[in-house]
């Protein structure tokens, strides 16, 4: 379903660690990088629902400086037409008030008249015709300076989604007389928070509440003005970032200003202030799988009730969630209960406590370990590698270098590295020397040596790297030169 209007845009929001979903989802491949509840990624499958509705270079996704450069890895090939993404990267973050308000001061330059259509990147919609009609429906009535957000019809008294209280009838109210019709879309009296359970009953049974979904439709010059409204020192940051767009003071002005704006919701800053605010009732099969729960709302489930994936063998669970990855799972007898296994980290806790998930992150976070920050292997443009072991002053990696791949000419000044070919051969620079190693030979990369590792050949290159010295963190790379574009990235 093509859209005959030229004025839409989608803008992503894919800023988020999705730290519900640890110990699968990382600061460096977080929720949005996962497929959690489909066969590709979430942040994949959102730009899927658009295909046909919104072209890939009106699409724009808002992200953090520190996962710009993966999005972008992780989003090759995934074209049509060789047209890609625009990716706009927060220098910090700063809540949805700013990020969308950064990406409609950009879209305001590319097209004044533009719409956009804002949606986070790690939502599943299972009804996605149903979808795009009701984008339809809410950009019929942005084009009128509304403020537009779905609303989805309630199912259950849900005590885990915030509401939206909607007045009837439905019609358009305010709108010229000329365009005042029954477009199917209501009036909000208010937004309100997740409620109890004995609330959300209420709620559920009066027919007048519908879930907020987080989705937004509206004109970038609708947005920025009602921020301006009620947002008056966000707005007043924006005209500056505004006025370098274009200069070679772009990027440090949005670095100085970005940092300095207020950290708010779109919800709290301006949309439970503003009259202008309507709702589309969608009925689209939406969840925001807002934690490993929720994945009994998504995901199919065999004659016990269970959620099985991986390597897992069951014996008499019921209701439960068990993810595996490559060892062996074993569970018996299991009652509502979450298990998710990665190589380094294993949660088991109750259905019941599984937004309490990020509590652990918090813990991790406070005694400084980096189980939540990333995987034992990682993706990178160039292939993967893979923490076998660690010590106290030494690391062991396996290196995978896909054909073609080539890590940047690098060196670090707390470590040296010692490699040894298993298979392929490596294409070594070490300072002035290049060379090649062949299997069963090896080399050594001393401290604050130059370096750089190649495959020139057509077969996969395999590496054990051995680390040694004081200090093994990923961010000892000081790179001198990248063909991915990568600056201070590991």
């Amino acid at each position: 379903m093509k859209s005959k209007n030229k004025n839409i845009y989608a803008v992503i929001m894919a800023g988020g660690a999705g730290t519900r979903f640890w110990p699968l989802s990382r600061e460096s491949s977080p929720k949005q990088m996962l497929k959690i509840s489909g066969e590709d990624t979430m942040i994949r499958q959102t730009i899927k629902r658009l295909h046909g509705y919104v072209p890939n270079e009106n699409i724009s996704i808002v992200t953090s400086e520190n996962l710009a450069f993966d999005l972008k890895i992780h989003l090759e090939g995934f074209r049509k037409g060789g047209k890609g993404f625009t990716i706009i990267a927060e220098s910090c973050g700063r809540n949805t008030a700013a990020a969308i308000g950064l990406a409609g001061v950009y879209l305001k330059r590319v097209n004044p008249n533009s719409i956009m259509i804002v949606l986070p990147s790690d939502h599943s919609i299972d009804n996605e015709k149903a979808f795009i009609k009701t984008l339809e429906k809410a950009a019929e009535c942005a084009e009128d300076g509304y403020l537009v957000t779905l609303g989805i019809k309630p199912s259950r008294p849900e005590t885990g989604y915030g509401y939206i209280k909607v007045k009837r009838p439905k019609l358009c109210l305010g709108a010229p007389k000329s365009k005042v019709k029954s477009y199917g879309y209501l009036k909000v009296e208010r937004f309100t928070e997740k409620p109890d359970a004995r609330t959300a009953r209420k709620y559920f049974d009066s027919g007048n509440y519908l879930w907020n979904s987080g989705i937004f439709v509206w004109k970038a010059s609708s947005i920025i003005s009602e921020i301006k409204k009620y947002m008056p020192a966000l707005y007043k940051g924006f005209l500056k970032i505004e006025n370098a767009i274009g200069t070679e003071r772009e990027k440090k002005t949005i670095g100085d200003v970005y940092s300095k704006l207020e950290s708010i919701s779109i919800d709290y800053g301006v949309l439970e202030k503003s009259n202008n605010v309507m709702v589309v009732p969608a009925d689209i099969g939406w969840s925001d799988v807002g934690s490993w729960a929720a994945l009994d709302e998504v995901l199919s489930k065999d004659v016990n009730g269970n959620i099985i994936r991986g390597n897992v063998v069951d014996i008499g669970s019921k209701d439960s969630i068990v993810f595996g990855s490559g060892r062996l799972i074993a569970t018996i007898g299991l009652k509502d209960t979450v298990v998710v296994d990665t190589p380094d980290a294993t949660l088991v806790c109750p259905k019941d406590k599984a937004q309490d998930v990020k509590k652990i992150v918090d813990e991790l976070k406070k005694h400084g370990r980096d189980e939540h920050i990333i995987h034992r292997t990682v993706e990178r443009p160039w292939g993967s590698y893979t923490v076998l072991e660690e010590g106290e002053r030494y690391k062991i990696k396996r290196l995978f270098i896909k054909p073609g791949g080539r890590l940047s000419l690098q060196l670090h000044r707390y470590r040296s590295e010692h490699w040894v070919v298993v298979s392929g051969i490596a294409h070594v620079t070490r300072d002035r020397e290049v060379y090649d190693v062949h299997p069963n030979e090896s080399t050594y990369i001393p401290i604050s040596t130059r370096h750089r590792l190649e495959n020139l050949g057509k077969v996969p290159l395999q590496i054990i790297e051995v680390q040694n010295g004081e200090y093994l963190g990923e961010d000892d790379i000081e790179r001198i030169d990248d063909q991915y574009g990568r600056v201070m990235h590991t």
